[in-house]
Formats: C-alpha cells, structure tokens, sequence
C-alpha cells in the first residue's frame, strides 16, 4: 500500500543540491521537485550528472550542499529509511548467476526484511507480472538478456516500493520486451507509484513521462511536459534539407546561407553534417521560401519530437 508522503506530496524534492568532485562540479544547484503518482524523466547526456544525483537520491552518496526529502524523508540524516522504501533498477541487473529466478527474488527480499512468506507470495507475483512463470526454477545464468532485464525489474519490486528509480531500463533490450517493460510501468503509475526514469531512448520519455526536466553539467537546461518542451523549443514540425552542392569546398558558405535565411524567415534551424535541420509551426510556407532561394537535395518533413529538443538543447556532439 501506497502510504502519504507529506502535505505537499512530492516524492522527491531538492533544493540546491550540489556534488563536486575536487574541481569538477557533477551538480550544481539541482532543485527537483516530483509529485507523487507520476512517471518523472530525468534527461540528459553521458557525463550530465543523472547517475550521480541518482546515487544521492539513494542516499548512497552525500551531496557537497543542499537538501533532499525523499516520500518526505530527510535523506541527509535518514538515509536507511529513505532506502528501505524505494526500489531501484540500475544499469547492470546486479543479478547473481548461482540462484535461480524466483530464488533472486526471495534473496533480495531479505535486505527490506520482507517476511519470508510475504517475500515467496510476492516473488510468485511478480514473476508472472514480468512473464517469467516458465522460468522461475531456471538458474539466472542460462536466462536471455531480455529475461535478466525483466527478472531485474522484478526484483526492484520485491519490497512493495512507493518510489520506483527506473535507470536506463530497457537499454539493450529488443522492441517486444521494451514494450512489455513500458506496459508494466504505466500498471504501476496507475496503481500509484512514484516512477524516476532515466535513459537515452528519447521516444520513451517522450511515451512514458508526465514531467521531464533536461539537465546537462550539472545543471537544468529545461523543464515541463513533454508536449510544453517540444512547443517551446522546436514548434510543431521539422523539415531536414540537404542543399544541392557540387563543390564541397562551399558546404559552410552553402550551409550558412541556408540558415541564414530560415533564420530571417522568423524560423529556428542548425545545422549537422551536410543537413539544415529546421523548426517551425509552418514548414510549408518555409520550405517554399527556402527553395526558391535555394537549390535543395532532398528535403524531409516530419513531426517534431522529444528528441529534437534534446538534441537542440544539449548539442549533437558526441559525450564520452
């Protein structure tokens, strides 16, 4: 059973929370505030700082500054009891590969000090929940990665936890059994759980959160819904162009120009590679104008998504 969380019903809220590690600043100033009952996207590139203010959300990390209330706990000075009520999915299932699946479960169990009976009618639950009944005796090393990823999502649930962190949870995994995994999530939104979810797949925020805030160097680039982000970041559509060029020596200029006039028409574009990547509420009227000024390849329009605002928002280059 879900129990309150506070009179303000936030999940999780942090003000000012901050993590350096000697001079590298992996947070700097992190308010979150998360309602209770909601799927909550914590988004950015590699190196933003989303592991690290997991781990100190888990209260497994103390922050250089600031606070952290968990389901209306203090996680400075009640870091075990912060802990004891949440369920966390990793990156690395964290599985052991001598036990068997339900085995795992009951195992796991015994850190929340579940009752034994209470943990074996909760292991045979959720195995069925994850569409593991015709593996439960199989021993975890000879389960396929999709099977391992559910059986861990499984386990983050043994505890009956009223705050789920979901890290990357279907990285690796194929279509069908991200589905699966995103179908068992919303069950657990609509029975009211708190979800934290982390991950690259930006259809999947896009899919699965109510609220998303993007941050990157250890701060918040933006906020909102997913549909509130994508309208003031982007607009409604997008339209990629690949100008007609034959002397690749004036791709920039070409490039440029390009820009520079999407950009007079009023419209918002970059550019990446050989493509102007352009953002508007009207891409008819602006690919009319652009191709009268311009001669274009090939250009392709198409719906405006999460992950265009997280691309204009964090850059296109690569992150170690």
């Amino acid at each position: 059973m879900v129990m309150p969380v506070g009179d303000q019903g936030l999940a999780i809220s942090t003000k000012g929370l901050t993590k350096h590690f000697d001079d590298l600043v992996a947070v700097d100033g992190l308010d979150l505030e998360v309602p209770q009952g909601i799927c909550f996207g914590l988004l950015g590139p590699n190196g933003a700082g989303k592991t690290t203010t997991i781990r100190m959300l888990q209260c497994l990390m103390p922050p250089s500054s600031g606070s952290i209330q968990v389901l209306g706990i203090d996680g400075l000075a009640k870091g075990r009891a912060v802990r004891q009520r949440i369920g966390v999915l990793s990156q690395y299932d964290m599985l052991d590969p001598d036990f068997t699946t339900r085995h795992n479960l009951i195992a796991h169990a015994r850190f929340f000090n579940v009752p034994r009976d209470v943990a074996s009618q909760r292991a045979d639950e959720l195995i069925e929940f994850v569409g593991l009944t015709q593996k439960r005796d199989v021993l975890v090393e000879h389960l396929s990665g999709g099977m391992r990823r559910r059986l861990a999502v499984a386990r983050s649930l043994i505890s009956d936890p009223e705050l789920l962190i979901l890290d990357e949870p279907t990285t690796g995994l194929d279509p069908q059994a991200r589905q699966m995994i995103w179908a068992k999530i919303r069950g657990l939104l609509k029975n009211g759980r708190t979800v934290l979810l982390t991950t690259h797949y930006m259809d999947e925020a896009e899919l699965l959160c109510d609220e998303i805030v993007i941050v990157d160097k250890g701060t918040v680039l933006a906020r909102g819904t997913p549909a509130g982000l994508i309208s003031e970041h982007v607009g409604k559509e997008v339209i990629e162009f690949i100008p007609l060029i034959d002397d690749y020596d004036q791709l920039d200029e070409i490039l440029a120009g390009v820009t520079g006039h999407i950009t007079d028409l009023g419209h918002k574009a970059e550019t990446y590679g050989e493509r102007v990547i352009a953002f508007s509420d009207d891409v008819e009227g602006m690919t009319e104008e652009v191709s009268s000024a311009f001669e274009l390849r090939d250009a392709i329009v198409r719906r405006a998504s999460l992950e265009d605002v997280f691309l204009r928002l964090t850059g296109r280059g690569l992150r170690d």
